[in-house]
């Protein structure tokens, strides 16, 4: 009897410690710049701001990427959601999205977004809307150069530029599953390209690019 009832505990146990590793969790991003946990580069001014309808990080335009992430968050699997305000002109002039397994600035994963593509009527362009990334080896251009089209898609149907869009990231390594505005098809489906199975969680934005960041929330999973 008495080993019965310890093993109904531990089941207890793990079903509990399962659920509460299955909740999600929000991230808050407007304590940028108020909670030390998240760190940011020095170059990158932030602000919060009402815009669109929605309470949300600014983040201005600054040379090269940047990321934005809380300090001590451990992620490997799961579901990483946002929603993300960038900007259909000038064309190379919004490059947003989110990192994740990520050790440093320089260290992570990200999926990332070219909001003046979405609409293109160019046909390259069109198929340049999100982008898989791994630094520091594999950025966007060898990626490009050396597997066209297999790290980068076209978003169908394709957002607005100057909107809000929803951006939900499934992580089940090795699988990178990116869906957009609560679409079932996902957008882009790629194999992850790093070994790196920890890290935290942020916002990623590229070179002279401002952009907005809201409502993000992590369901970490086993």
């Amino acid at each position: 009897m008495r080993i019965a009832h310890r093993c109904l505990a531990a089941a207890f146990t793990l079903a509990a410690a399962i659920a509460r590793a299955q909740t999600p969790e929000n991230l808050d991003l407007t304590t940028v710049g108020k909670d030390p946990r998240w760190k940011t580069p020095a170059g990158r001014a932030t602000r919060v701001v009402d815009i669109k309808g929605k309470r949300a990080l600014a983040v201005d335009s600054a040379p090269g990427y940047d990321v934005i992430w809380l300090d001590g968050f451990e992620f490997t699997n799961g579901v990483i959601e946002l929603d993300v305000l960038g900007r259909s002109q000038p064309v190379q002039g919004s490059f947003l999205g989110v990192a994740f397994h990520v050790v440093d600035d320089t260290t992570h994963e990200a999926v990332y977004f070219r909001p003046f593509n979405f609409r293109a009527t160019d046909s390259t362009r069109h198929a340049h809307a999100v982008q898989y990334v791994s630094h520091p080896k594999f950025p966007w251009q060898p990626l490009r150069t050396g597997q066209p089209g297999k790290y980068e898609k076209p978003i169908v149907p394709e957002p607005d530029g100057d909107a809000w869009f929803h951006v939900r990231v499934v992580v089940q390594r090795p699988k990178v599953s990116v869906y957009v505005d609560d679409q079932p098809a996902p957008s882009l489906v790629v194999d992850e390209l790093t070994d790196r199975t920890g890290g935290s969680v942020g916002v990623w934005i590229g070179e002279g690019s401002p952009g907005y960041f809201a409502n993000l929330r992590v369901t970490r999973t086993r």
